[in-house]
């Protein structure tokens, strides 16, 4: 299993008439704790993309549990559960607050595309070689 930690403060323009993080943020905060896994894994999403792999969104699922509020500090863990072995892979994230409160769960599944293609694409192997360490 892999994890990565990261936070993100809820800035005002983020929420709603109520002081809530809009619900339709939480995907946001799902990308950043994904970009940054991937970023201490060694690469960058535009790594990926100058390597010839794009990561499109295919499924995203969310349960909210407890509202964020305007200037909480939201942690953000992203797991992996599994290495990739097919041409999808499932970013799992928590979402909690400074009480250590967990707030909202979701799972986001991306697709591997060949950029000159457009078809699937299996687990960029500079990617695999990252990540297999942590599935043994």
């Amino acid at each position: 299993m892999f994890s990565s930690i990261t936070t993100i403060r809820v800035r005002y323009g983020e929420t709603d008439q109520m002081g809530y993080l809009y619900y339709g943020n939480y995907g946001l905060y799902y990308e950043v704790g994904r970009a940054e896994a991937i970023r201490e894994l060694g690469f960058s999403y535009r790594e990926l993309e100058e390597q010839g792999v794009i990561m499109p969104v295919a499924e995203l699922n969310v349960k909210y549990l407890r509202p964020a509020y305007y200037d909480d500090l939201i942690t953000v863990k992203t797991i992996l559960k599994e290495l990739p072995k097919s041409s999808r892979i499932q970013f799992h994230s928590e979402l909690y607050n400074e009480k250590g409160e967990l707030l909202n769960v979701g799972v986001t599944t991306l697709v591997f595309i060949d950029v000159k293609t457009k078809q699937k694409a299996g687990l960029p192997e500079a990617l695999k070689e990252r990540l297999e360490p942590f599935f043994h």
